[in-house]
């Protein structure tokens, strides 16, 4: 199979699919970026154009599509080499995107390809630690055909769960990715009010995580909230993207989603005020600074 991307996300993931018995050629822009994993067995791919001859599946492990979207076109892209080959091949997008985009995007390729390029969204859950272990959450959709195919590889990156047609995976995340942002808005917002009231934060998220509040959320940023530590493993301005996402979605169907426009609005300050490269978890810092400064300063 191939892999575009070997980043924090994706290098761990090829590296599970190896563990699992599979091949894994690799598309990196930097080199150096897949070094550790041709050490594993991988072999690298010098252009996206070249992954459909050697591999059905391939896995796009990017910020979003329009990451994505340059290696897709121009003699050296994916459509080029899926259009050349007698066999069809799966394109898998492990980002978070637009819904209606991988809709879009699918239109695309099998219009660019004849049919030979193929889209399931698989967006992935569970940030590096998750994806280190194997413990991804991964949310599936498409055709039932393309499903099957790529579950194999998947299922050496975590769980997958299928979900139905295409870009029904990316509304699943967005659905995650809201209750993400408002539990880390809300463990924040507890620990600014345990704070002020003059509790030991770490006593606090002992006490949290022994009750009805715990969560994987709670246990994996606690001690960058308890030390202040906001050094990024996912950083907080694709939460905003995120959630956009979420409200596209909302009003392709006419849903009103509340407290998702309120979080949009909370993520969307905490961009605004220059702390959107730090990690999720820099919403603390922000709630924080805004109890005495309007305009909160950097960590």
């Amino acid at each position: 199979m191939g892999l575009i991307g070997p980043g924090r996300m994706g290098a761990p993931m090829a590296s599970n699919i190896l563990a699992g018995g599979l091949g894994v050629h690799v598309m990196a822009r930097r080199p150096e970026a897949a070094a550790e994993l041709v050490d594993q067995g991988a072999t690298v791919a010098a252009r996206a154009a070249d992954l459909p001859a050697a591999c059905a599946t391939v896995l796009a492990v990017l910020p979003d599509l329009p990451q994505l979207q340059p290696l897709l076109e121009g003699p050296d892209g994916l459509y080029a080499g899926a259009a050349a080959h007698p066999e069809p091949t799966v394109l898998v997008i492990c980002s978070t995107s637009s819904p209606q985009g991988v809709r879009d995007l699918a239109a695309e390729a099998a219009e660019a390809t004849n049919g030979q390029l193929r889209v399931v969204d698989a967006p992935i859950s569970g940030g590096e630690v998750g994806a280190q272990n194997a413990q991804l959450a991964i949310m599936v959709g498409g055709a039932e055909e393309d499903i099957q195919q790529v579950l194999p590889a998947l299922a050496h990156c975590g769980t997958p769960t299928v979900m139905g047609a295409l870009g029904s995976g990316e509304v699943a995340k967005a659905c995650g990715q809201l209750i993400v942002a408002a539990t880390m808005a809300a463990v924040a917002e507890a620990s600014v009010l345990a704070e002020s009231a003059g509790l030991d934060i770490s006593a606090l998220m002992d006490a949290l995580g022994a009750g009805l509040a715990d969560s994987r959320l709670l246990q994996q940023k606690r001690d960058k909230i308890v030390n202040r530590d906001y050094s990024t493993t996912g950083a907080l301005a694709y939460m905003r993207k995120d959630l956009g996402f979420a409200s596209q979605e909302a009003a392709v169907h006419g849903t009103e989603l509340q407290l998702t426009e309120k979080l949009r609005e909370m993520y969307g300050q905490v961009v605004d005020a220059g702390l959107g490269e730090q990690d999720l978890a820099v919403i603390h810092h922000f709630l924080r600074e805004q109890r005495s400064n309007p305009t909160p300063e950097h960590p």
